[in-house]
Parts: C-alpha cells; structure tokens; sequence
C-alpha cells in the first residue's frame, strides 16, 4: 500500500469494525442493515455530499434464502410418495390423482429453484412474505460540475444468514457442512425422481393391457418406498437447515461485506480531499446495496430505478465484496450459475493494478456459486466487474458468525483501497484516449 493511503486504509478498516462490531449482523430487510444505511447515509453527508436513499420491497426467502423450502418439500414429497403407494392397493384411481398432484408439486419445485434459488430471477417473489430493503448512494462530480463519464463504487450492506450446519456445529467442519446440504440436494432430487417413475407406474396400471403384471409391480415398488423414503426424509432435512434464524449469531460481515462497503466510501473521500487526483470530467458514484445475499436483489433494483434516466449512459461499475485474505487477491471475471461474463477491459486492469500495487500471485477466477452484483450492471450494458481478496476454499468464517475484523489485517484492506485507486487511474487514462 502507498504511504499517502496509509491513512485511508486504517479509516477503512476502522469503518469495518464499526460496522461488525457496533452495528452487528445485517440480515437483508433487518433493521440493522437499516442502520448500516443511516450510518454511510452520515458518512456521506460529512463529506459534503447529498446521499440518497432509496427503498425497494422484496422477497427475502424468494431466492436463495428459500432454499430450506426445497428441503421440506422433498420431505413431503416422500411422504405423498407412501400415500400414495398405500392408496394404490385400495383405490388406483385415489392413487394417480395423489400422483399427479405429487408430481407436478416437485416439477414447479424445481422450477422455482432452477430460476429463483440458481438464476436468481424475480418471477416468482409474489408468492413469497415481503420485506423492506434499502440502496444509498451519493456522487462526487468534478468541481464544475461536467463530467463524460461515471464510475460507479458499489459494495452489499448486507450479511448472510449463518450456515447453521457449520459454524454453529464446528466438529463437522465447513467442508462437512456442504456434505450434509449436498447429500440433502440429491435425497430431494431422488424424491423427485420416484415420484415421477410411481406417476408412469400408475399411467401403466389405468392404461395399459399388457403382459405385465403392473400390480406386482405397484406392490414391489411400494415396498422399496416404505424402505427408502424416512432415508430419504432424513436426507431432506439436512437442507432444511441451510439458514440459521437467530440474529444473535448471523455473521456480522466484516469481511462480506464491510470491507467493500468502507473501500467504496474511503475512495470517495481520497477524491474529494485530494481534487488534482480526481480523474477529469469523471463522476463518482458511492453505491451501498441492500438485499445482496437474497439474490442480488439491491443491484437489481437500483439498476431498474436508474437504467432510463441517464445515471447509468458510459458508466463503469466497481463491485467490491470482500477484501480479507491478503494471499487471494482476485479479479472476479464472470458469474458461473447466472452465466455472466464480465468485462474484460477492467479485468485486465485489475490484474495489472494488483501487480503493480505488489501483490505476488493475483488471481483471475470465475464465482464457481451464486452471484456478484456485477452481473445486473453487466445485463444492463454498464462495464462491470467484481474485486474480491477472499480465500475460494470453503472456509468456517464464509457466512458465519466467525467473520469478524479481528481475522484479517487493516494492510490488507488498505492494499484494497491501493488497487481500485489504481485502477480508476487507467479507467481515467482509457477515457482520455477516447478523445485523442
């Protein structure tokens, strides 16, 4: 890190602990992620600036948050599954409807996961308890007040609900707890599956006049399912238990994302105390995004309430989320599930940035999970990219209540600040020669 910066990062990570340890656990919709809101909106305003504060509805449990649900409704899959097979020795007819209704329960199930839980789409909110989240942002314009271009510097202020399975039963480890959501994912997938083999077995026995006997069939088959569904239900269960309620130990979000949120606001405040670094006739944008880890839901509708009224038009988007572990500084070039690329003019940036800011190994990596909020800027046509220090091997302080400030280092926050100061210079230096 740059000595003249020296003062900027300890700031930063100094708002990082504030924001861990006064304010505390921000689970989306909260009202301590409301006060995180009020507390940058403060910030902001100490600065000079007119932050804005923008409230959104959403579904917290319609997207990844409601994965649990999958899990319960496997288990009542299992369970219609033996209904049904005991209906079949008394009623067929009482059986296929239980079937028909069982299958196409778990069918809208897996729809529902696929676009909401892994593509993170909106469709399907409605259906789901809403709750209040907020987006604030403020801009630092050049003294007269022309600019050509915007820089947009976003970060999440909310913290994930804890794996509960992790953490909060350590013996087990982080890599165990994944185990235990995995095999629930597949026991609810198996559910499904042998729902759908017993809705063939019925459509045969109604429909079919064939040598077989389907009867034998429907009775070998219920047995093997009096056997495999409590199995089964157990399996279900696990990811039921993918979030943990209770707000005493959600995670407090040092790392994810505190650091982004203080990196974005201390950027800010280099600028404005430093006018000759400002990049000329360029707009800045300190953007704190609400409802990030109910799937990207604060991006999403910031980008909806902006893209039409100019805010966005030659913009550059900044995401920042999780700057912590000094030895895995990382360009994040695209989002795997949501089927994102980001820009590859500002991911060569960052890993030239990271280079020269002396950081030995940068990494360019793809978020193998969920989402980054660079993706709704990207679909918008804004040139977005993601910049994280964070270890990618599953660890027992990712979305627990052990990501405190006391884990990593103020350095290392601050080489953070170093490298996005670095790569608005060759933002700058990419727009000037525009004009040459």
């Amino acid at each position: 890190m740059r000595e003249e910066l020296k003062k900027y990062g300890d700031e930063a990570y100094s708002l990082v602990e504030t924001m861990a340890n006064d304010i505390g656990p921000r689970i989306p919709g909260s009202e301590n992620e409301k006060k995180l809101h009020d507390f940058m909106s403060g910030k902001l305003k100490d600065l000079g600036l007119e932050p804005k504060t923008e409230k959104f509805v959403f579904a917290p449990y319609g997207s990844i948050g409601g994965l649990p649900m999958a899990g319960w409704a496997g288990i009542v899959g299992a369970l219609a599954l033996i209904v049904t097979m005991v209906l079949a020795q008394f009623s067929p007819v009482s059986a296929f409807i239980v079937s028909c209704a069982g299958t196409l329960y778990m069918i809208c199930m897996w729809v529902w996961v696929v676009c909401s839980c892994f593509k993170y789409k909106t469709w399907f909110d409605w259906a789901f308890k809403h709750a209040v989240s907020h987006n604030t942002y403020a801009e630092l314009k050049p003294e007269d007040g022309e600019y050509d271009y915007t820089i947009i510097l976003s970060g999440h202020t909310d913290t994930s609900w804890t794996l509960k399975l992790s953490a909060s039963q350590y013996k087990i480890g982080f890599v165990g707890t994944v185990i235990k959501l995995a095999v629930g994912a597949v026991c609810v997938g198996i559910v499904t599956l042998l729902t759908i083999v017993a809705f063939i077995i019925l459509c045969c026995t109604l429909d079919w006049t064939g040598s077989v006997d389907w009867w034998e069939v429907i009775t070998n088959y219920g047995i093997a399912i009096g056997v495999l569904a409590p199995i089964l239900c157990i399996g279900c269960f696990f990811l039921t238990m993918y979030n943990e309620r209770t707000p005493e130990i959600a995670s407090p979000g040092a790392m994810d994302n505190a650091t982004g949120i203080a990196i974005a606001y201390e950027t800010v405040k280099y600028f404005k105390e430093n006018p000759d670094k400002m990049p000329k006739r360029c707009r800045i944008i300190d953007c704190n995004c609400g409802a990030e880890e109910s799937g990207l839901r604060g991006s999403i509708a910031f980008v909806r309430r902006h893209k039409d009224d100019g805010m966005l038009d030659n913009a550059w988007h900044i995401n920042i989320d999780s700057i912590a572990d000094k030895d895995y500084f990382e360009v994040i070039n695209g989002d795997a599930w949501l089927c994102k690329n980001f820009d590859k003019d500002l991911e060569g940036m960052f890993f030239d940035s990271m280079k020269e800011a002396g950081i030995e190994k940068p990494g360019r990596i793809k978020n193998p999970v969920g989402g980054c909020d660079s993706t709704p800027f990207m679909k918008n046509g804004v040139k977005s990219i993601t910049f994280a220090a964070q270890n990618p091997i599953m660890s027992n302080y990712y979305h627990t209540y052990m990501d405190v400030p006391e884990r990593f280092e103020p350095e290392t926050v601050g080489l953070g600040l170093d490298v996005v100061l670095r790569v608005i210079d060759k933002v700058a230096a990419f727009e000037d020669s525009k004009k040459a």
